[in-house]
């Protein structure tokens, strides 16, 4: 079955040659040309991907994506037309899982979202895995982290990058590795998307996010899970 993408751009020129491109890789499209049709067109469509413009019509790319993730963790991807660290860090607090600044190649795009779906298909080809620290507990088939019996939303994103720490409990990675391994391809963008990333982690699952016990920093080199 074609993976889904829900386009929502305002800038017909660019919409074209992204539909062009997306339907040429075997991705259904839809298209939604402001917020609010963006949110309809979610309701209604469930894609599995949405490419997310900042500034629409009606209703913009940040409300529309916090209107998302009340409901879904489905991947966003954001596009911004300004290359200032406020909107992609903004976008990125909102819960977007990856951004891209304009002008862009249309092959680094589909370089990102080829990298989102496979390791989506990486996680579910692990067979009935479920990995258990403390009271965590992640479901490596279903995608479901749970925390003291409670089930925790995460992004996609943020799913990728604690299963991927938690697989390698104790090794500590860099930002740059860390980018390499759970963002999935050569990323040129911003290592503190990294930090956020890890903020909401731990805001999520640690009792005291300021004193984390479970996600760790390594001043001066990078990050790891805790071992045991």
């Amino acid at each position: 079955m074609k993976k889904k993408i829900l386009l929502v751009e305002d800038e017909q020129t660019l919409v074209r040659a992204l539909k062009f491109n997306l339907e040429k890789e075997g991705f259904e499209v839809e298209i939604a040309y402001d917020g609010e049709e963006a949110l309809q067109k979610f309701n209604a469509q469930e894609p599995d991907l949405i490419i997310l413009d900042l500034m629409l019509p009606k209703v913009d790319g940040y409300e529309v994506c916090r209107n998302v993730r009340k409901k879904s963790e489905v991947p966003i991807i954001m596009l911004t037309a300004r290359d200032e660290d406020i909107d992609k860090i903004l976008g990125l607090e909102l819960g977007a899982d990856d951004y891209i600044t304009k002008p862009f190649n249309a092959r680094e795009l589909l370089a990102r979202i080829r990298a989102i779906f496979r390791r989506a298909s990486q996680q579910s080809a692990q067979g009935d895995r479920v990995v258990r620290t403390g009271d965590l507990e992640i479901d490596l088939v279903k995608h479901r982290v749970k925390l003291k019996g409670r089930d925790v939303p995460l992004t996609s994103r943020e799913y990728s990058l604690l299963s991927f720490l938690v697989s390698n409990a104790g090794r500590v990675y860099s930002r740059k590795q860390l980018l390499e391994q759970v963002w999935g391809y050569d990323y040129y963008g911003d290592a503190r998307t990294v930090d956020v990333h890890i903020r909401h982690l731990r805001e999520k699952l640690e009792e005291n996010p300021a004193e984390p016990k479970l996600i760790l920093t390594v001043w001066g080199t990078g990050y790891k899970f805790r071992e045991g």
